[in-house]
């Protein structure tokens, strides 16, 4: 797996001071993608233990309230995902967003994705659409997208994540 950026302090995608960081890879290729670069799978560096005990030391700081994993699309780069999370998991016991364009119910038809949505607490799904752009929601670009809280909701009954 690629990333294009770890972020020790993130204050914009999620509640807090979160660590994120940026896997590359994504072929939704949104029209006006906020982070255009990182749709190339071959962009940025290769992810390996050092990047996975860095982003665990950040996450030890009493200050950071959780992690949060953009892209590109992390459900396209799910089986390392996995192993990185589970390790994180491991060490720490903050909470996990993800960011997808991949929705809900997509992710959970697709074992792998499905997998790696369980070690998360939060999804925020749905292609970034720009005719439905809206500059006024917190955590999202299009009225489209969803906060889901996924550790209360089942296939047939979504859970929104209520700050």
């Amino acid at each position: 797996m690629r990333y294009g950026q770890i972020r020790r302090y993130d204050v914009a995608n999620g509640p807090g001071i979160r660590t994120s960081f940026f896997v590359t890879g994504c072929t939704h290729h949104c029209p006006d993608c906020f982070n255009e670069e990182y749709q190339d799978f071959n962009a940025g560096k290769i992810w390996t233990d050092t990047e996975t005990e860095e982003v665990i030391k950040y996450l030890s700081e009493d200050v950071v309230e959780g992690l949060t994993i953009l892209g590109g699309e992390p459900f396209q780069n799910t089986l390392e995902l996995i192993d990185i999370l589970k390790q994180i998991k491991s060490k720490t016991n903050k909470s996990i967003w993800v960011y997808s364009g991949y929705t809900y119910e997509q992710i959970l038809k697709d074992k792998s994705r499905s997998e790696l949505l369980n070690l998360c607490d939060v999804l925020v799904d749905g292609l970034f659409v720009n005719s439905l752009k809206d500059l006024t929601l917190k955590f999202r670009g299009s009225s489209n997208q969803r906060i889901i809280d996924v550790k209360t909701s089942k296939l047939n009954k979504i859970v929104l994540w209520n700050e």
